[in-house]
């Protein structure tokens, strides 16, 4: 089994016991990074796999690089309590999609929504 995925399982499996969803990573394709290279001040480090953006004084964030570098992913938690909310904008700019149901997504978001896509089949 490949060692990311086998991550991914433990890191699931880990907020499953916890009951914390605030674990779980987001994605974004890492053109986001690319605003603090351009923004005076800001201090952009890594590695080969971890970086970290900060804004002296004010913010820092790290992140995961994904091994071909178009990807970086972030815990939610640390979307919410260390990156200030406008800069929020910007990352939901970058964020990368997974692959969803917008029925689904839509019916969540709205408490009692009901979704008529057709008649109930048996799912084989």
């Amino acid at each position: 089994m490949d060692s990311g995925v086998a991550l991914q399982r433990m890191l699931l499996g880990r907020v499953l016991s916890s009951q914390d969803a605030a674990r779980l990573h987001v994605r974004f394709n890492s053109a986001v990074i690319d605003r603090y290279r351009e923004l005076s001040g800001a201090q952009l480090l890594r590695t080969s796999s971890v970086g970290r953006i900060a804004l002296p004084g004010r913010w820092s964030l790290d992140v995961g690089i994904s091994a071909d570098e178009s990807e970086v992913h972030v815990p939610a938690h640390d979307l919410f309590d260390r990156l200030p909310a406008d800069e929020h904008a910007h990352w939901l700019a970058h964020l990368v999609p997974q692959p969803y149901s917008a029925n689904f997504l839509q019916m969540r978001m709205a408490a009692g929504a009901c979704i008529d896509d057709g008649e109930p089949v048996t799912w084989t």
